[in-house]
């Protein structure tokens, strides 16, 4: 009896430390690699650090479609802090290494996040249906208690999804299996490394993410193509003008945010996919948060206003 005890032991033994591959394994990469995501993780900071305090300082941006946006800056900059500064150090460093704790809860605030900005983004796509389509109705039914509502349903569903997601990867063993060929640790790099069965983690992550992809483009669709039958029957050249300009910077932000994620994992998981969806990754956890408040300031007279306003109040 106490032998099968310990043949069973040491079956159900799991490891205490992961290997991250990181994004390349060529040395002569790691430095230039280092500076680029440096750049691009400071402009990040900046770009979502400044939004925010545009949206909090003006009292013009004040509004419901402002709210909104301040919460994605919020979810962006977040986001980008759950992996940017590991990454970084991975790319100075021998040994990319990340205990087990570690990467189960970089896991989960990465899906609480990235679940929490989908439904963000089908909020704001339902804003901007409710401005355009029913204007003269706009403040009775985007009021701040339902905007904070809907807020708050985005991050319950992000935090549930995350919970859900992460407490099923906590019961798998990963016996002598430790490295990951990604640069952080994400649900399907982790799963492929498990000696455990997989099939009702791969079953429930599939359909958590693609309830989530439902749902939300199904929601976004609906409200684009009523925004753009209620532009088709506009009049004047001036109302299309302006819908358009309401809706353009929102319609960049999904296309690269879904567009990204789509690539990245609806793939087959063959060998050589692993590094195309490490390379499409790259584009919604690094890319798309830091174009996110270009985009939205670039193409905004509020935004712009907002920052003559407080630039004055500094110089002056």
């Amino acid at each position: 009896m106490p032998p099968v005890k310990q043949i069973a032991t040491e079956n159900d033994s799991s490891v205490s430390e992961f290997i991250l591959m990181g994004l390349t394994d060529q040395p002569e990469l790691q430095l230039p690699l280092f500076f680029l995501f440096l750049v691009n993780y400071t402009a990040i900071v900046v770009g979502n650090l400044s939004l925010m305090s545009l949206i909090f300082l003006n009292s013009h941006l004040h509004t419901p479609m402002y709210f909104f946006l301040f919460n994605l800056s919020f979810i962006d900059f977040c986001y980008s802090f759950v992996f940017t500064p590991k990454m970084l150090v991975s790319f100075v460093s021998e040994k990319n290494t990340i205990p087990f704790t570690g990467c189960m809860t970089q896991l989960f605030f990465f899906c609480f996040f990235a679940h929490s900005e989908s439904y963000v983004l089908t909020v704001m796509a339902y804003d901007r249906y409710v401005a355009i389509c029913k204007p003269l109705l706009y403040q009775t039914i985007m009021l701040p208690r339902i905007c904070c509502l809907l807020m708050f349903g985005s991050y319950l569903i992000g935090f549930s999804s995350a919970v859900v997601l992460t407490g099923l990867m906590i019961r798998l063993n990963f016996c002598n299996n430790n490295i990951i060929n990604h640069y952080m640790c994400d649900i399907f790099p982790v799963l492929r490394i498990s000696c455990s069965n997989t099939y009702v983690n791969e079953l429930v992550s599939t359909a958590v993410v693609g309830t989530a992809i439902i749902v939300c483009s199904l929601i976004i669709l609906v409200s684009y193509a009523m925004i753009l039958f209620n532009i088709i029957h506009m009049s004047s050249g001036k109302g299309w003008s302006k819908a358009l300009g309401t809706c353009g910077s929102h319609i960049i932000t999904v296309s690269l945010f879904y567009g990204s994620g789509l690539l990245a994992y609806v793939k087959p998981s063959s060998a050589e996919t692993v590094g195309q969806g490490k390379f499409f990754s790259v584009f919604y956890t690094f890319l798309v948060p830091m174009l996110n408040p270009l985009i939205y300031s670039l193409r905004n007279k509020d935004v712009k206003v907002a920052v003559k306003k407080t630039l004055k109040r500094i110089t002056g």
